[in-house]
């Protein structure tokens, strides 16, 4: 009688618990290693974004950070980064591959297109309920300078905006952020597997590292331009109560319509040139380290 179990090449069953776990390890390596290495280009993102009177350029202000701050700067907010990135990264991979496991046609040797952008922007959704209150922390670590120095660390920031704030406090921005995660994570993940296919299909079987870098980048670029609105929203939402330099908005819309009065269309867009350098290399980064720790992994 022939067994009906899963097995791997050594003769052992391959649990999915376990392919889980590897999945969430190398989702969570992959997030870790892509944001460190572009850390600068985060921070001032969120400077453009928080700070209406930020005008200098990308150059400039990269410069004015390190004569002012040194290379702290360019990674402050990062210890925070990390510590929110790697369980969002490590959940938004593993239920992607669940969700493409329960979305897959029987049949069909891989997903179509509309599965892959479901697939992640569920995977999106699950990701940033799990982490969200470390990405407002994170937030407005970053933004902190030398002259407005108002939390000590991860633990001292949550407890202060918790105290002076209130426990709602650390989910400011949420209903933008999920507004604009489904779809960015979705087409993400729909391009950059799209692209994947097609490379395997017409130029290389086990596509190199330098093509997969290709894809991983206008899958990013791409999701970007189309939600970014959403992601700026998200800062200016996070921002309220660190201090009285930031205005109050009774909710996203408020905001909207505050942001248009007083910055028009640009406002939506501020920050999204050195965004792209960002966005391009993190998420060629974060999806070639995940095709390599799974390999790693035996997952």
């Amino acid at each position: 009688m022939k067994d009906d179990k899963n097995e791997s090449g050594d003769g052992k069953k391959k649990k999915p618990e376990g392919e889980s776990l590897k999945h969430l390890f190398a989702g969570g390596v992959a997030g870790a290693v892509s944001r460190t290495c572009v850390s600068p280009l985060e921070r001032l993102k969120i400077l453009y974004q928080v700070q209406p009177t930020q005008n200098l350029g990308i150059y400039e202000s990269l410069r004015k950070m390190w004569v002012e701050e040194g290379f702290a700067g360019y990674m402050k907010g990062n210890g925070t980064n990390v510590v929110r990135i790697f369980p969002y990264s490590a959940v938004q991979f593993a239920a992607y591959e669940w969700f493409a496991k329960v979305l897959k046609t029987e049949g069909k040797p891989d997903l179509n297109p509309l599965q892959r952008l479901i697939s992640g922007g569920l995977a999106g959704l699950t990701s940033v309920t799990a982490t969200y209150p470390l990405d407002l922390v994170r937030t407005r670590l970053s933004v902190q300078t030398q002259d407005e120095l108002k939390y000590k660390g991860i633990a001292n920031a949550f407890g202060t905006i918790i105290k002076e704030e209130g426990v709602l406090a650390l989910y400011k921005g949420i209903s933008a952020t999920l507004l604009g995660v489904a779809p960015y994570v979705g087409l993400n993940f729909m391009v950059y597997e799209t692209l994947k296919a097609y490379v395997k299909t017409n130029i290389q079987p086990q596509p190199s590292t330098v093509l997969l870098l290709c894809c991983g980048g206008i899958s990013g670029a791409i999701a970007q331009t189309i939600t970014y609105p959403c992601d700026v929203l998200r800062r200016k939402m996070q921002m309220q109560g660190f201090s009285s330099h930031h205005p109050v908005y009774r909710n996203t819309w408020d905001c909207v319509q505050i942001t248009w009065r007083t910055q028009s269309f640009g406002g939506f867009y501020k920050g999204l040139v050195p965004n792209y350098l960002k966005v391009v290399p993190s998420i060629s980064i974060t999806f070639v380290v995940y095709e390599n720790v799974k390999k790693m992994v035996g997952a």
